[in-house]
Order: C-alpha cells, then sequence, then structure tokens
C-alpha cells in the first residue's frame, strides 16, 4: 500500500491523485485525463499569468491601481494577489484599507485579473492560456467563469504547473520566489472553512502553511509548504524542504464534507511525506 491509496477510501464520487519528487512524477491514482474544476487552486495560476503580464511590462506589481478601478486609493497589484487589499470575500468593494488585514478575496483576484485583462486588451482567460497553459503544456486547462476560481483541469495538468513553480520557466527567479515569500507578514486573517489565525502567511496566489494550526496539510509539512486548497474539493501543495508535491482532486464540493477532508487531507499530507521524503530533506 502506498500513501495515495488513502485517498482511494475518502468518501467522495471521483478522486484523482499524484505526487512529484525531485521534479518527477512518482506515483499516481485516479483518472489523470479526468477534468476536475480546480476552483481556488485557480488563484495561483491567475497569479503566475499576473506576474507574467509584470515582467511584461503590461502591469506593475507595486504601482498604485487607479482609485476609480481598485474602489480605493492605495492599493496595488501585491495586495489583490496575497489577499491584503481589504476586499470581501465574494464582492469587489473594498471594506478595509490595504495592508490592515488578511482578508481572504475572491473579488480581490478578480479585480487583479481584470487589471491585467484592462492593460493587456485582451479577455484574462485568453491572456492566461497563452501566458501559462499552453507554454507549460497544460492542455486540458482552461479558465471557465472567475480567474479566482473558475479554471478546469486534469491532475497531470496541475502538476505541471507545480512544476513550474518548483522550477520556473516562465518568471525570473526572483520573480518567482516573490510567489512563495510572505507578503505582509504582520497580516492576521481566516484561511475560509479552517480557521482565523493570528498570522495568516500568504504569498502571491499561494497560501504559505507557517505555523498554522490547524491546517489542510499535516504537521509533518514543513513551514515553507505553499499550495491551496479549492471548495470544489480540491487540494495541492510543495513541500519546498522536501522537495515533494502533492496533488489530490475530487468532485465532492469542501462544505459537503469538510470535517472529513481536513482529518484525511492531513493524513494524506503526512503519508506522503513518509513515504517520499528522504531522511536528509526533513532532517
Amino acid at each position: 500500500m502506498t500513501a495515495l491509496d488513502l485517498c482511494t477510501a475518502w468518501p467522495v464520487p471521483t478522486v484523482a491523485g499524484a505526487v512529484m519528487q525531485g521534479g518527477s512524477v512518482v506515483s499516481t491514482r485516479g483518472d489523470a485525463d479526468a477534468r476536475f474544476r480546480l476552483a481556488s487552486l485557480s488563484k495561483p495560476m491567475t497569479a503566475w499569468a499576473a506576474l507574467v503580464a509584470v515582467e511584461e511590462g503590461i502591469v506593475d506589481l507595486d504601482a498604485v491601481i487607479d482609485e476609480q478601478f481598485a474602489g480605493q486609493p492605495g492599493c496595488t497589484l501585491r495586495h489583490l494577489l496575497s489577499h491584503a487589499g481589504g476586499y470581501s470575500f465574494m464582492g469587489t468593494d473594498p471594506i478595509a484599507a490595504p495592508e490592515r488585514t488578511r482578508t481572504y478575496s475572491n473579488g480581490g483576484v478578480e479585480l487583479a485579473a481584470a487589471w491585467v485583462e484592462s492593460h493587456a486588451e485582451m479577455p484574462f482567460a485568453e491572456y492566461l492560456s497563452l501566458a501559462v497553459f499552453k507554454p507549460l503544456g497544460m492542455t486540458s486547462a482552461e479558465l471557465i467563469g472567475s480567474p479566482a476560481y473558475g479554471v478546469w483541469a486534469a491532475v497531470d495538468d496541475v502538476v505541471r504547473f507545480l512544476a513550474e513553480a518548483r522550477a520556473p520557466r516562465l518568471l525570473a527567479s526572483a520573480t518567482a520566489d516573490e510567489t512563495v515569500r510572505v507578503q505582509f507578514p504582520a497580516l492576521g486573517g481566516m484561511v475560509p472553512g479552517v480557521g482565523r489565525y493570528d498570522r495568516c502567511p500568504w504569498g502571491l496566489g499561494f497560501e504559505i502553511r507557517g505555523d498554522k494550526s490547524p491546517h489542510w496539510t499535516g504537521p509533518r509539512n514543513d513551514p515553507a509548504t505553499y499550495g491551496h486548497f479549492g471548495g470544489a474539493g480540491t487540494m495541492m501543495w510543495t513541500d519546498p524542504a522536501a522537495d515533494v508535491s502533492l496533488v489530490a482532486l475530487t468532485d465532492r464540493p469542501f462544505d459537503q464534507w469538510s470535517g472529513d477532508a481536513l482529518r484525511l487531507w492531513p493524513e494524506l499530507s503526512d503519508a506522503v511525506l513518509e513515504e517520499f521524503a528522504t531522511t536528509d530533506s526533513v532532517s
């Protein structure tokens, strides 16, 4: 029995999983061709495309966004991509000034994508495909709807994205490093469905584990672990200390099995690290 066998007993209709170690896929389960709605796993992909736009000179990461567009003064793309802009969960109207709290916001990510779209002069879905999906060979990936939660893809393509985040080809290393560096580290906030934390670290697109407890990753995961989970019952992470990544996609909404998910996801995460992390990488 391998770690991924655990997910075959999950209370979900369909599941597909993969483990990557050292940049290579070392274990899989389920139908590799089945497409799933990734839900919030979309956010790091949207952020990656936004940073391609930054490097292309289309937008600026730290320039203040037009107040009429953002609905408030002083907001930047960096704020929006790290949930530090002060927008509500599902809205684009600000409820706090930037850098006051880590307010998890689909609307903020949608604003970021709309800002890129307005400067790229093409639909964001097209830009995301041209900037990220096609260059990485993510042939199953497609944005349908919100850039905060509307990407559909098969498990192999999610692995391809995590491989890019691990060893970037589309972004300069210094830019990619920003996605997994804690932005505005003093901010506290909430991971929806999981808990509220005095320190709620986030990169650009990626959530960073830090010392959050409880958490949807495992106790064995290093604090530098980055990833995301989604309301469609999906999750992905990379533990850079172990050089191991995990993707598990399901088609049962998180809120229908959240109690089980928050027990089973950490269990799987710890089992994957026990199976594939080398002694040196976790010592």
